[in-house]
């Protein structure tokens, strides 16, 4: 067997979402570019925001030797204040530079929290329909998924979450807004599940913690709010990129945000930083660290991808 039997496995398995969009590519080539509507990856239709090449130019052209070396593994200092400042403008709670962790996207950050918090056997719940790469980024640290529906207009269903949960369960992964379904979880819904998850945490006599993948954030429409989940339960952890709200993806700069109230936050921390490295991440890039905190606030008109739905739903 030239490859590892849990590889070949996956291979055989892997994700139709890539399938489809390396089909498009040779659809493209076949039929071109204009004629191939491709809606596998969420790759933007739409170039960075205004500014962001003259950042980047300026941060080329910068003189001062060292910026292309090696950096803590968590990120740049001034980097990881500028995301905790965005952070605490948008939550209750007050971030430090020591609740944030640098990464390669938001699929590194899922994975460094995983790597964090997972033994051999430990469960997550997983609310479905769902992304399905998620499957893969369990099994690369053991765990293991509990998939549970949610309701049919895609709520958290909280008593089926509730009744999932045993002694495997580690931790609950929601992703809102939702891929695939554009599901924005309400306050209502994370408040419930805070509750749930914290009765449920003092009954097994240890934390479930609470992970958000938060890549489509700032996508939404009608002036739709997207609760954060630091204000609902204390023991959570969110990992977010720029690649959709700033159409980066192939810039793979993403950070992990820990809640500041977190219990264990300096093991957690640690454990964190320590799984960065040693998954061979090392650290998020450096040029894309120094580029970001430009456009923390900021955004790709989104008006364009609102059309776009408005299209596709009459």
């Amino acid at each position: 067997m030239a490859v590892a039997k849990r590889i070949e496995y996956s291979i055989k398995n892997a994700s139709l979402i890539r399938k489809m969009f390396e089909e498009g590519i040779k659809r493209k080539a076949e039929f071109g570019e204009e004629n191939v509507f491709d809606f596998s990856l969420g790759n933007p239709n739409l170039e960075p925001p205004s500014g962001f090449r003259e950042v980047l130019t300026g941060l080329i052209n910068d003189p001062e030797p060292g910026h292309h070396g090696y950096m803590p593994n968590a990120g740049y200092d001034s980097t990881r204040q500028a995301v905790a400042d965005f952070l605490s403008r948008n939550n209750r709670a007050s971030f430090s530079a020591g609740d944030v962790i640098m990464t390669i996207g938001a699929g590194g950050g899922l994975n460094v929290i995983l790597k964090t918090l997972l033994d051999p056997g430990d469960e997550v719940i997983i609310p479905s329909p769902y992304f399905m790469e998620y499957n893969f980024y369990l099994e690369n640290h053991q765990g293991q998924p509990r998939i549970v529906p949610t309701a049919k207009d895609f709520s958290l269903d909280l008593k089926a979450m509730e009744d999932a949960i045993c002694e495997r369960t580690k931790a609950v992964l929601i992703n809102s807004p939702n891929n695939p379904t554009g599901r924005v979880y309400t306050k209502q819904e994370l408040a419930g599940l805070g509750i749930m998850l914290d009765k449920c945490s003092r009954k097994l006599g240890r934390t479930i913690y609470l992970i958000s993948d938060e890549p489509y954030r700032k996508l939404v429409y009608e002036g739709i709010e997207v609760p954060g989940i630091f204000d609902m339960y204390r023991e959570s952890i969110m990992s977010t990129s720029f690649s959709k709200d700033l159409s980066l993806p192939g810039e793979r700069i993403g950070y992990v945000a820990v809640n500041p109230a977190i219990r264990e936050k300096e093991t957690i921390a640690a454990g964190l930083i320590m799984s960065n490295r040693i998954l061979g991440f090392v650290n998020a890039p450096a040029l894309m660290q120094r580029a970001i905190p430009s456009f923390l606030d900021a955004s790709v008109d989104i008006s364009f991808y609102r059309k776009n739905r408005d299209m596709l739903c009459e």
